[in-house]
């Protein structure tokens, strides 16, 4: 185990109060005594040879899963230094480009009688559809180091060409529902159109039917459709406080989002953007569709200008160890090579800070471990831990 960055403060720093000594028959009382300095966040590496991990979840016992882009899923120990299996049973994926083996949840209702796993991966296209990809999520049971009884319940409609923008965050909701972000493939249209699930957050049962109260996008629209108007979402979280779901998503040239992810509400996306198309120079005039949202479509809460930071795993912190922190909301990012804290007012962003800028890393997913640390992994291959 290695620390990569912040120092480490003494033990204990010893501040001596003198109490006035009493003289004659008057006295007075000791000066209390102030709270000692909370030690400094420390960023320790506990793994550094995985494999482009994308996404990660902590089982009951203190072991994690770990998805790895390529295609495989690893159990590693409750101190995260251990690969100690390789799971069997992992659909065929579509790796190529942003694609391949992406988030993975557990049921709300985990145990060892109801080892429910949910994986979301890019599923590539067979016969007709060869040399096609879309996200796909599957269900299915941890039976030691194996998925069993493994059924798909989401299929991204239409498969497309190419490897880019797979969303695939998944996020339950307090009712147990699925949420699904689902990118819309880099594609200029898709995101507009309720007949497609492209550039869509989606809410499903956990056996992939819709909820009955899911809202209306009207005749043609196909079932399950939460939102619509998105880009890229890579990060989705649900607001320990509101219950809603909140998303970050990827913009063009710059223009990248925290939403709050409501039913039936639509995004703007590829209509309106703070960002601008690729090339452009950089500045204000080249926002698409002017930029604002309002009235057509929903302002974003947040947003990143000129260039992007390409969020990824999204994160509202809610531990003890950090109490500082909590109700505070964590995004890695990827271009930004950086890990967000936003502070909030309400469903305001008061504040943004970009921590451990200088490391170089590609903070692709943030995970609160039990005790109330902060698990991230990064492209490059590690699993770190920010802790005090």
């Amino acid at each position: 185990m290695t620390t990569t960055t912040g120092p480490r403060l003494a033990a204990a720093a010893l501040l001596l109060v003198l109490g006035a000594v009493a003289c004659g028959g008057g006295g007075s009382d000791d000066a209390a005594t102030p709270p000692p300095t909370p030690a400094e966040p420390q960023l320790t590496t506990l793994h550094s040879s995985l494999a482009s991990p994308w996404s990660l979840a902590v089982l009951p016992d203190g072991q994690m899963l770990v998805t790895q882009k390529a295609g495989s899923l690893l159990r590693l120990s409750a101190d995260g230094r251990t690969t100690l299996a390789q799971i069997a049973g992992v659909p065929a994926v579509a790796a190529a480009g942003q694609g391949g083996l992406l988030d993975v949840a557990l049921d709300p209702d985990y145990s060892a009688g109801a080892p429910w796993v949910y994986l979301s991966y890019a599923e590539p296209g067979v016969g007709a559809q060869a040399g096609t990809a879309g996200t796909a999520v599957l269900r299915a049971r941890l039976a030691g180091d194996a998925l069993v009884d493994a059924t798909v319940i989401l299929r991204q409609v239409p498969k497309t060409t190419g490897g880019n923008h797979f969303g695939a965050r998944m996020a339950f909701g307090r009712d147990k529902t699925l949420f699904v972000t689902l990118g819309e493939r880099a594609l200029e249209s898709p995101a507009q159109d309720a007949a497609q699930t492209l550039g869509k957050v989606v809410r499903i049962q956990r056996d992939g039917t819709a909820p009955a109260d899911n809202p209306s996008f009207g005749s043609g629209a196909l079932p399950g459709l939460w939102s619509m108007g998105h880009r890229n979402p890579q990060g989705a979280a649900l607001h320990p406080g509101t219950g809603e779901l909140w998303v970050s998503e990827h913009g063009p040239q710059g223009g990248d989002e925290l939403n709050i992810a409501r039913a039936g509400a639509n995004y703007g996306w590829p209509l309106r953007s703070y960002g601008c198309p690729y090339g452009s120079p950089v500045g204000t005039g080249c926002r698409i569709g002017g930029g604002t949202h309002a009235p057509d479509y929903v302002e974003p809460l947040t947003y990143w200008v000129p260039t992007s930071i390409a969020p990824a795993g999204l994160a509202f912190y809610t531990g003890s160890m950090f109490p500082e922190w909590r109700g505070q909301l964590f995004s890695g990012s990827l271009a930004g090579q950086a890990l967000w804290r936003l502070t909030l007012d309400g469903n305001t962003v008061s504040a943004r800070e970009a921590m451990f800028g200088t490391l170089g890393e590609r903070f692709r997913d943030v995970r609160q471990a039990p005790d109330g640390a902060l698990l991230l992994l990064t492209d490059s291959g590690k699993l770190m831990r920010l802790a005090r």
